[in-house]
């Protein structure tokens, strides 16, 4: 393939450790919504694909890829809630709220980025977590100098795997969706790719391992710095992707 002229990162899974960020997060969110409702909580548990004891997720969990939108419906059902704007908000007020206590990066992503910048790269994040968090926590991770937009389920273009981010990336760079490659962890990412028609990008790094569906990407690496790795070469930033 040849070497992308812009570069969209999914968030979790990718930059954030999944695992180490979001096994807590989501436990202490479910808990906070269920309350003493024992029974209740362990419902939400049951159907988020959670192992409380350990803190982390099954790898068939609706919470790996999926928006508030798309497994809130679920969460308000046992909870006997409206399944409602307003209840959404609530998931991703209290999501920001835990998953910026238990934020973990992969590696060193704000110096992967910062190498990619430098070169000229547009670089952003289509997430499926809400736009606010995702600008929070890449504000923490010291992310956002080099990032040229931030995409969330919120944000007015969908949620993957629709097309919409790339489609708004495309138009914000004057790129064609052909020059953009998204760099994910799930086939919600793949799909998304290969909707817009931009490059797919698997890395390994996610809490799901991408085998069954990695001969689909154009390229599956093991993080995004052997991505950087790749794209810069061993040489003063001579491509060695072509």
């Amino acid at each position: 393939m040849n070497a992308p002229r812009a570069i969209l990162f999914d968030k979790d899974g990718t930059l954030v450790d999944f695992d180490h960020t979001w096994g807590p997060a989501a436990g202490a969110v479910m808990r906070r919504l269920a309350g003493d409702e024992g029974p209740t909580l362990a419902r939400l548990f049951d159907a988020s694909h959670y192992v409380a004891e350990e803190r982390r997720f099954l790898q068939t969990s609706p919470l790996i890829a999926g928006s508030s939108r798309q497994y809130g419906p679920l969460w308000a059902d046992i909870l006997a809630r409206a399944a409602d704007a307003a209840f959404y908000e609530q998931v991703d007020h209290l999501f920001c709220e835990e998953g910026a206590r238990y934020l973990t990066p992969i590696g060193r992503p704000a110096e992967t980025l910062a190498r990619l910048h430098a070169v000229g790269l547009p670089l952003g994040i289509a997430t499926n977590d809400a736009e606010p968090n995702a600008r929070l926590q890449a504000d923490r991770l010291g992310l956002s100098p080099y990032l040229s937009a931030v995409y969330g389920h919120d944000s007015g273009y969908g949620s993957k795997p629709n097309p919409g981010m790339i489609d708004a990336f495309a138009a914000l760079t004057g790129l064609p969706a052909s020059a953009i490659a998204l760099v994910g962890d799930t086939r919600h990412d793949l799909e998304t790719a290969r909707a817009a028609g931009a490059m797919a990008i698997l890395v390994r790094c996610g809490p799901a391992p991408v085998d069954d569906f990695a001969h689909e990407a154009d390229l599956v690496v093991d993080s995004v710095e052997e991505l950087a790795a790749l794209i810069l070469g061993a040489d003063a930033g001579q491509p060695a992707v072509a």
